[in-house]
């Protein structure tokens, strides 16, 4: 099973040789590719081997490049993430508008249980008025509870004069590792040989990444609270590494202890037999020790 994310910060040229990634720059280093789940190209120096790229994507490697700010811009996803894709986007296509709203029901209510969680372990008093919004969710979130929960939460975890539109060190930590683990969550769907673009909640005709979108928002608090504890004065190479070292952090998931990568893998499979299958039953929600 492939567990690394490995971070090119520097000058380097990278090249596949017997199945392994080398990274020549000031030494030389090899990983085995069967190792890596994620490489996440900082510097704007690097130079790749198309034989590389090309067996990174049939590993099924997520590469996320960086630009001159080192802020991730794009990513790499292979066309065909699984054997049988064509009859999965099939099935995606028709997934009933009632389980979709069903489904992105679900996912509001933990994306609120794990705020309140957070603000609750920190002792915020705010914590009271999400357990209120939970208990007034309905089908398909149509009185938008997410939205007057996020607002909520984040002048409680941050200020009262925060919002996410503003330049800061804040939201540029929560940016970039919202994006890593959007990344992440695209490298599942992709794998489950299905479409990022048709999402069940997020319709967005300019969002390559509409399903990937909807299926990281129970995460973010993860990424928030991991923003919280750093308070970030400036956001360089040591910042950025405890975003992406996120993704070994241990969860709890459907009753055993995973990875943080892993426990995506499992979450979003079990969101599209939930879909498959009506049945939002099927849907496994991690559990966290803050």
């Amino acid at each position: 099973m492939s567990w690394r994310t490995v971070v090119i910060t520097t000058r380097a040229k990278l090249e596949l040789r017997l199945s392994y990634l080398v990274v020549r720059g000031e030494k030389e280093t090899k990983i085995h590719l069967s190792e890596i789940s994620t490489l996440i190209i900082e510097s704007t120096s690097v130079s790749l081997t198309v034989s590389l790229l090309s067996e990174l994507m049939k590993k099924k490697i997520k590469v996320i490049f960086c630009d001159e700010k080192r802020n991730p811009i794009s990513e790499l996803i292979p066309y065909y993430g699984s054997h049988d894709t064509s009859a999965k986007v099939r099935h995606q296509i028709k997934w009933t508008k009632s389980i979709k709203g069903y489904v992105w029901t679900e996912i509001v209510r933990e994306k609120i249980t794990k705020q309140a969680d957070l603000l609750r372990y920190l002792k915020r008093s705010e914590a009271k008025l999400l357990e209120t919004y939970l208990k007034n969710i309905e089908y398909n979130d149509k009185t938008n509870r997410e939205g007057h929960a996020a607002k909520v939460y984040f002048n409680a975890l941050f200020g009262i004069n925060f919002t996410r539109t503003k330049t800061d060190f804040i939201n540029a930590a929560l940016d970039y590792g919202y994006a890593i683990l959007l990344s992440a969550v695209n490298r599942e769907i992709v794998s489950n040989g299905y479409i990022t673009q048709i999402g069940i909640f997020h319709d967005n005709m300019f969002n390559q990444f509409n399903l990937g979108s909807d299926l990281m928002e129970p995460f973010r608090p993860i990424i928030d609270a991991c923003v919280y504890y750093m308070n970030p004065t400036k956001f360089e190479l040591e910042e950025r590494m405890m975003l992406v070292n996120l993704l070994n952090k241990e969860i709890e998931i459907d009753g055993r202890k995973q990875y943080l990568s892993n426990a995506i893998k499992i979450y979003c499979k079990s969101i599209f037999d939930a879909l498959n299958e009506n049945d939002v039953a099927k849907i496994r929600f991690y559990k966290d020790e803050l």
